[in-house]
């Protein structure tokens, strides 16, 4: 293969079984994905909730009722103060995720989960309480800081707990939460939209708490992950505690390889600075361009402004709210998908078919609105044949991110990473994802303004760079324990030449690795 180099397996295999016990942690740590999704899908049906715009922007109200002459539909919702509401998290959370590093480092990731909770929860509060856009601001603020936090400090929380063989469908698991927080959000967005009381925004709002709860109860009865014991010198409950985790006795060569990768880690003074050493480029390339194409694929923009989305391209208010509401289903059962196959086909299969779908469906949609809306957005009748197709076709989009990038950018970066440079390494992997969901979230409305549907075209360049990117520079991860993964990178012909042992028997992993295609294909036969 040209550049991805794909391997299945080590030769070192870790004892071990997955428990009850692992399988309940997991379910609670990936709880801290239920208010990140919540906030995606709440923010763009309230944004589109009448009694919600007419309190805190009239302009954008008045715009709407009685469409400004000169405005077209591409435009109506283009307003600074309306992107700030949903972006200003987003802001907020990659600041949080710096100070999440070193909480989750010197304080455990169990620290980082609860604050990231309390945070979130002050949030709702100021949320749902607002009086004022200033009151808004600052609730969303702090949901972003919650956000930070749960983000940097859950997914490596999985992917250490997590027995090697299951790592991907447990790590999932976050991304499954997120699709269930989104799937919630629009539903109770649904019932809450036509509130004669003009509340609805408010109870929409403030159920951001309930998520928030959740995850801090969750947390507050988690213990804290061996690697992380090691980390701070409890080395005694660490082996007690992976014996539990892993349901059997015989833990020694898994304990002894955690021991040695703390002790290796203990050497670094500064991660951060360490991890832009030559060893650590594949690393950081990763974690910085898996992010990074992650939100370019454009499915944030589908997930913010969904309900915005679908009323300007004709829905009336409840239907697009309906319409997003399906979307919402969709990408919660295509998340399962991925985590039934993501363990037996691998990452790379996951990335390359996704991307290849989501590319597809891109070109639909662009032919779609710029047949019926050109450049003037003035689409005159829509015929329910051609609401139908769209839907039709972002659902397929949908389906696609949710079963490849949505999951995969938050496990993989979370499992290649070195213990000595882990918190350092996930916190650059929440800084891109959040610093691009703002630039998405800030100007997707004045980009929808000026470029009409030629905005879609421009994710759908990103959307077929990044699939030749996980092509030639991302190596199979499947079946791989998390602190064997160097072995990857010192097979990987592009990769290779940063790690200055040459002793890797690169033959034998290419022998490991053609052994591991002929059972696949046993399998798949």
């Amino acid at each position: 293969m040209a550049g991805g180099l794909a391997i299945s397996k080590g030769d070192k295999e870790y004892p071990g079984k997955l428990t009850w016990t692992v399988l309940w942690i997991c379910m609670v740590a990936a709880t801290g994905g239920l208010i990140f999704g919540y906030d995606i899908g709440i923010s763009g049906g309230v944004t589109s909730m009448p009694s919600f715009l007419e309190k805190f922007f009239p302009h954008v109200y008045r715009r709407e009722q009685n469409h400004v002459a000169g405005t077209n539909s591409y435009c109506t919702f283009n307003d600074t103060g309306l992107t700030m509401f949903t972006s200003s998290l987003y802001l907020a959370a990659l600041v949080a995720s710096w100070c999440a590093s070193f909480v989750t480092r010197k304080l455990g990731r169990k620290a980082s989960m609860c604050l990231g909770g309390v945070l979130f929860l002050a949030g709702a509060l100021f949320n749902g309480f607002a009086q004022n856009l200033a009151m808004l601001i600052i609730g969303r603020v702090l949901l972003g800081c919650g956000v930070g936090f749960a983000n940097q400090s859950a997914p490596v929380f999985l992917s250490e707990t997590a027995p090697y063989k299951y790592r991907g469908a447990l790590n999932m698991l976050f991304q499954l939460s997120i699709t269930i927080g989104i799937l919630a959000a629009n539903l109770i967005n649904f019932f809450t939209a036509d509130m004669k009381n003009g509340n609805g925004w408010r109870i929409s709002l403030g159920c951001a708490g309930v998520p928030a709860i959740l995850f801090i109860i969750g947390s507050v009865f988690l213990e804290d992950t061996p690697n992380s014991l090691i980390e701070r010198g409890n080395n005694e409950q660490a082996l007690e505690r992976l014996k539990k985790i892993r349901g059997i006795e015989n833990v020694d060569e898994e304990y002894d390889d955690l021991v040695a990768a703390s002790t290796a880690s203990k050497e670094i003074t500064n991660p951060s600075f360490n991890l832009l050493r030559a060893k650590y480029r594949p690393h950081l390339v990763m974690v910085t361009m898996i992010p990074f194409f992650q939100q370019l694929t454009g499915m944030n923009v589908i997930m913010f402004y969904a309900p915005v989305l679908f009323k300007t391209i004709g829905f009336g208010s409840n239907a697009s709210l309906a319409s997003a509401l399906i979307t919402g289903g969709v990408n919660c059962v295509a998340t399962l998908v991925s985590i039934y196959a993501v363990d037996k086909v691998g990452r790379r299969v996951l990335f390359l078919e996704g991307g290849i779908q989501m590319l597809i469906c891109q070109i639909v949609i662009t032919i779609c609105i710029a047949v019926k809306f050109g450049v003037n957005g003035d689409p005159g009748v829509l015929p329910k044949w051609y609401a139908s197709l769209v839907v039709v076709a972002i659902c397929f989009y949908v389906a696609a991110f949710a079963w490849s990038w949505g999951p995969l950018g938050w496990l993989v970066p979370s499992e290649i990473l070195p213990l000595e440079v882990r918190s350092a390494g996930q916190s650059v992997n929440v800084s891109v994802n959040m610093i691009f969901t703002f630039f998405i979230a800030q100007l997707f409305l004045p980009m929808l303004c000026h470029m009409k549907f030629g905005l879609f075209i421009f994710f759908a360049v990103f959307v077929f760079v990044m699939t030749f990117f996980i092509y030639f520079y991302l190596p199979e991860t499947k079946g791989i324990p998390i602190e064997e993964m160097s072995r990857i990178w010192k097979a990987h012909p592009v990769w290779k030449r940063y790690y200055e042992d040459r002793d890797f028997d690169v033959e034998k992993f290419d022998r490991i690795h053609a052994a591991d295609l002929d059972f696949t294909k046993e399998l798949h036969i």
